[in-house]
């Protein structure tokens, strides 16, 4: 009759000199002598051990596992916010798993069912729909959740968002101070969050200031990425002929500024531009965009603080953040000869 084999923690034990109960106690960071945890970890080391991560999971209760979900884990937003909750949440043992929905309802809701089963003790989501059956499994869930957007009112869930509507009107606002009057808009997807608040904010800014709103002066690009706004832009020349552009991104003010030249019109000559997020892009573009800045990090920082408080006290009353936008002022809207001196 072949002999049993041994389990590594065994071996373990053995090589230390100590009970398995002591092993277990050293490699689930309860407390024990300093003697016994030099040596388990001694041992540990020596024959390559490494704790399995599911199984203590499910003995502790936690996976030190944060779940972040996102539309695109390619917009620089999103990069930008994934780096900074991967920062704040790093300080209290929690590790980062990324989740790229592309936006659809039903996968953020396909993904939560899963979390929900115990594979992460947190979620930070950011959707761009939020739709009925999406605020019913997030009412329902015993996962710990922080929403990065607007959600409905009278739904009572943690949340941080950014102020589009005032952040379009002081785009508005400082095109209008420029003498632009012809101004256009550039917007995502209408059925989208930020797509319903960003046009909000375009409307009620123009119509603050008594600006005609053309029907042809908007459009409206598939997705909020470089590639659809390169369709919208073209659409829009196309049909009208504007002083200036507000788009609803960064994304999509470069492929707008890209249209804009390949048709031989200049920014901010002809046209003056101005973006949404303040990315990197904004700064690396030629001429570098103007582009109200939305706090993306702030908004991260914010909902991580929000994450980390809820998971550590699961009665905490709900609480809700808007991150105030401001305007950061380059060559696409002003040249760069003012630009130098703003």
């Amino acid at each position: 009759m072949a002999m049993a084999k041994k389990s590594t923690l065994v071996l373990v034990a053995e090589r230390a000199g100590v009970s398995i109960a002591s092993v277990s106690r050293v490699l689930n960071g309860l407390p024990a002598s300093d003697r016994v945890v030099e040596s388990v970890r001694a041992a540990a080391r020596d024959l390559g051990y490494v704790p399995d991560a599911t199984a203590r999971s499910l003995k502790v209760g936690k996976t030190e596992q944060v779940a972040l979900a996102v539309a695109d884990v390619g917009n620089p937003v999103y990069v930008a916010m994934m780096h900074e909750i991967s920062r704040v949440i790093a300080k209290d043992g929690y590790r980062l798993v990324l989740s790229s929905t592309g936006g659809a309802a039903q996968d953020e809701i396909d993904l939560l069912d899963n979390l929900n089963r115990g594979f992460a003790d947190g979620l930070i989501l950011s959707p761009l729909r939020v739709t009925d059956d999406l605020v019913a499994r997030l009412r329902e869930s015993r996962l710990p959740i922080v929403i990065i957007g607007s959600l409905p009112d009278g739904v009572e869930l943690d949340n941080v968002r950014a102020d589009s509507v005032r952040g379009v009107g002081l785009a508005v606002k400082h095109l209008a101070k420029q003498g632009r009057r012809q101004i256009a808009f550039i917007n995502g997807p209408i059925d989208t969050v930020p797509g319903a608040a960003r046009l909000g904010g375009y409307l009620r800014a123009m119509a603050k200031r008594e600006l005609v709103v053309h029907p042809d002066a908007q459009v409206y690009a598939s997705d909020f990425t470089f590639k659809a706004g390169l369709e919208a832009a073209e659409s829009l020349i196309s049909q009208f002929t504007p002083d200036a552009i507000v788009c609803a991104n960064d994304l999509l003010a470069v492929a707008a500024m890209k249209v804009i030249t390949r048709r031989g019109l200049s920014v901010p000559g002809d046209i003056a531009l101005v973006g949404m997020d303040d990315t990197d892009i904004a700064e690396l573009a030629n001429p570098s965009l103007t582009s109200v800045n939305l706090g993306s990090v702030a908004r991260a920082r914010a909902a991580a603080k929000l994450l980390l408080r809820r998971l550590n006290d699961p009665g905490a009353p709900v609480k809700q953040i808007v991150i105030e936008p401001r305007l950061t002022i380059r060559e696409s809207s002003i040249g760069p000869a003012q630009a130098a001196t703003s």
